[in-house]
């Protein structure tokens, strides 16, 4: 039985913006729908790249295996983003895991159909290219972070990204939309697992931040911002 979503969030989505209707039925029509309850791995890291990704509900993270054994949360993937389809296309291993944060729906494709969507519409390709580009200068912006920022301003300016990319208003304040741990905080903000948990208590103490049930609330994002840019809130 066919899974049903919304053509709009396509519509909306990095590759396929834009779209006229008859277009996007041709995208959808050469992909597959399926659902993925919360926990499943999408693809692993080392993987050959066969597939291209976009997500339709839910949340996905992806995590990268170092060297050295540890992990580190490059991402987190909402609604309309894509993620595997660059290294796929390039013919290059999947470089990270993609796992199922809650309960989530995506759209995939083989490689050859994704390609054939390309030539029968560059713009496609072209779109693709630009969300590559932006996230290459959002990676390249973090390491000047981490060079560059004390550890509060990193956990604040994490906090910052994933409230304007997933946060809904509620009466307590925005609340990130999907759970996270203090561990993803860690690895996306180059921190440890106690400075978080040290630094995330003494904003909650302060009401800037709120916590509960894997949940975080930003009760002050006018404080918190300024924790980001100038390391005082």
């Amino acid at each position: 039985m066919p899974i049903p979503f919304d053509n709009e969030i396509l519509r909306r989505s990095e590759m396929f913006a834009g779209l006229d209707a008859d277009v996007l039925q041709t995208v959808v029509s050469a992909g597959s729908v399926r659902r993925l309850p919360a926990g499943t791995h999408v693809f692993a890291q080392g993987d050959p790249g066969v597939s291209g990704h976009s997500l339709l509900e839910g949340r996905v993270k992806i995590v990268q295996t170092r060297v050295d054994g540890g992990q580190s949360v490059l991402r987190f993937i909402g609604p309309g983003e894509m993620y595997g389809t660059v290294a796929a296309l390039m013919n290059q291993a999947f470089p990270a895991d993609a796992v199922a944060v809650v309960d989530s729906v995506e759209i995939w494709w083989t490689i050859p159909a994704l390609r054939q969507l390309i030539r029968r519409h560059p713009e496609i390709g072209l779109r693709s290219t630009a969300a590559a580009g932006t996230r290459l200068m959002d990676l390249q912006s973090r390491m000047g972070e981490l060079t560059g920022e004390r550890v509060e301003q990193r956990i604040a300016r994490t906090l910052l990204r994933l409230m304007e990319k997933a946060g809904r208003p509620t009466d307590a304040g925005i609340e990130i939309d999907f759970p996270i741990t203090r561990q993803d905080l860690a690895e996306m903000a180059g921190s440890t697992l106690h400075t978080v948990s040290r630094t995330l208590a003494a904003l909650d103490q302060r009401g800037v931040t709120g916590s509960a049930r894997r949940r975080i609330i930003v009760r002050d994002p006018r404080a918190l911002s300024q924790l980001a840019e100038n390391g005082v809130g």
